[in-house]
This record gives C-alpha cells, structure tokens and sequence, in this order.
C-alpha cells in the first residue's frame, strides 16, 4: 500500500516526511491551490521502461523504421552485457511479452493501459504483484503482464531503477519550487479560465518515458505521468507541462463545449484541437499578458518555434495555432465570453 506520509509544502510551512512528495503552490485566501503529490514509483517506472523496450523490439522485429516519437537517446535497446545467461533470458522474455502485445498499444487512448497504470500506480510500494507478500498486493492485471513485471523486477532493480529514481527525484526537487513561487497565481488564473475548481491532490508518477508527447493524463481518477528525461519537460518547460496537463481536469467543460459545437455544425471533431487550446492557454497564462501588440507576437513567435522545447510546433499542433490567435487569444484577453470563442472557433474550422 502506498504511504501516507509526504513532504508537503503548504503556504510557508514545510514539513519534512518520506515519500510521496508533495507540493501546493502559495495561493491567495480565495483560492485554495491544489496540492501536487509526486511520486517516483517502482513499478510504474518498470512498466513504461518495459514499454518502451518492447516498442524498440517490435520496430526491429517488423522490419519497421525506428520510431519517431521514441528519442533517439533510447532508439537502442538497453544493453544486457553483464547479465548470466538466465538473466538475459528472463530480461528477454519480458520485452517480448511487451512487444508481441502491450508496446502497440497507446498509453492513454488504450482503457486498459489506463486502468494498468492506475493500479500500478496504487501498488509502488509492494514488492510483488501476485500477492505473495500480502493479499492487498494481488494486482488483479492480466497474469502474463504479471509474470512479466514480477520477473523482470529484481533484474531493473539491479540495473537501471536506481539512476532512474535519482533522475525522478532531482526532476521532482527541482520542480517544487517553481510550484510553490509561480503556481498558486497560475492556479488561480486557469480556475478563472476554465470556469472549474481544482480537485484537493492531483496524483504525479514520474517515470523515464511516458510515450511521444512525453507526458499523458487520465481523468477517472486524476492521474498524471510525466517522463522526466524528455527536454519538453526540464525547468520552466517542465512546470509548464505539470500545469498544462493538470488542466485537462479544469477544462472538460471547454471539451464539451467543443464536441456541442461540432455536433451542432454537423463537423468532425477536429483532433488534438482541446489538447493545443489547454497548452496554448498555460504558455499565455505563464507568460502573463504583454504590454503590446508587438511584445505579444514575439512571445508567440518563440513558443512555437522548432527551438522552444515545449511548443505547438514540437507537438505538432502549430496548424490550430492562427486560430487560437484570432478567436481564442479575446476570450483569454476578456474581450467576448467562453460560448462565442468555441463558436468562432469551430465555425472556422
């Protein structure tokens, strides 16, 4: 079962605990700011290396091109030199299982990688997944995946867990106090935006990859993963990506509003587009408003260049980027309400 304890930063007090590590960012008194909880997870970790693994495999075992959502630091499988012959065999084993099934599959739009997650994420602290050490650590998740995790733990753990956990812990200190200088005015301001609250916690498993936009969040219930090797997700740009992620949250009425507007104008759903709008918002709200035409087209300018590590452009959204311009960027400026936004928006699509 996952600890309780934490190291939480509310307001000015700190309290200093063990894993999970958590941080709210300061807030003003009429707006509780939501609380971060971190968290650097065993087998979470292993499941997504594992996933990873197994994509590398499978490119080769189809005789497919190397992928090019996978960073080319990763593009080679992780070297097995110096393992016995039976580890390498077991190490084997368990990439196959991935590759021959769960590596095609998507990390978030795949319910059950979503529900695998979850309950991963529920069991970072057990040190088996079959029950063996205690009943409330039976994961009830397809036996082969079992056999594979469980198999392949004390190889990872030998191997590679520990740079990754420190990986994972200098990404989560270095976060933390971004969130606690910058995140309770953002907080506030995307409240404002989206017209919704924040949830009380809001669980974070950092993990080395985390699929081809380098982070992914399900909604029921709210869990966010980040990899914390992707460029996308370092300093600035990483705090960034917590609060852009996190917003999905915050703008289900703004999706909503989206697929009502499309049905009423008998129009395809246009893709990735609520994705863009929530990145696109945080970059303006991070950036503050500038104090002119000029300052605002410049700033624009940089976010979605090939050089800004987190941009429309990187994540191939840059094609919504005119249109957020023209009809988003007023309601985000106060100039006409939420409806008439989606509306223009989606008329022009």
């Amino acid at each position: 079962m996952r600890a309780v304890s934490a190291t939480a930063f509310a307001l000015c007090s700190v309290l200093l605990c063990s894993a999970p590590v958590c941080a709210r960012p300061q807030a003003g008194s009429t707006t509780p700011a939501p609380v971060f909880e971190f968290h650097s997870g065993f087998w979470v970790n292993l499941h997504h290396f594992l996933y990873l693994q197994g994509r590398i495999l499978r490119a080769g075992l189809e005789d497919a091109q190397a992928e090019p959502e996978i960073p080319s630091r990763y593009k080679a499988l992780a070297s097995t030199e110096g393992m016995t012959a039976e580890q390498q065999r077991t190490w084997r084993a368990a990439l196959e299982v991935y590759a021959l099934s769960w590596s095609s599959r998507d990390l978030l739009l795949n319910n059950q990688m979503v529900l695998i997650n979850d309950r991963l994420a529920e069991l970072e602290d057990c040190p088996d997944l079959e029950g063996r050490s205690a009943l409330e650590c039976t994961s009830g998740i397809t036996k082969d995946l079992v056999a594979a995790l469980d198999e392949a733990a004390p190889i990872y753990r030998q191997r590679w867990w520990s740079e990754q956990d420190r990986m994972n812990r200098a990404w989560i200190a270095a976060m933390i106090p971004q969130v606690r200088s910058m995140g309770g005015n953002l907080a506030g301001q995307l409240e404002e935006t989206y017209e919704s609250k924040w949830p009380a916690r809001i669980h974070v498993d950092v993990v080395l990859y985390a699929g081809p936009q380098g982070a992914y969040t399900s909604l029921a219930p709210l869990h966010l993963t980040i990899a914390t090797s992707d460029s996308r997700n370092q300093n600035l740009n990483g705090f960034e990506t917590l609060f852009y992620e996190a917003s999905h949250v915050l703008a289900r009425g703004v999706q909503e509003a989206i697929d009502r507007e499309c049905r009423r104008l008998q129009k395809p759903i246009p893709r990735d587009l609520w994705h863009a709008l929530l990145l696109y918002t945080t970059g303006e709200r991070i950036g503050g408003t500038p104090a002119s035409v000029q300052a605002r087209v410049n700033a624009r300018s940089k976010r979605s260049s090939p050089a800004n590590a987190n941009s429309l452009y990187d994540r191939g959204w840059v094609d919504y980027e005119p249109l957020l311009e023209r009809y988003w960027q007023p309601y985000l400026d106060g100039q006409i309400d939420l409806d008439t936004a989606i509306a223009h928006l989606i008329n022009d699509i």
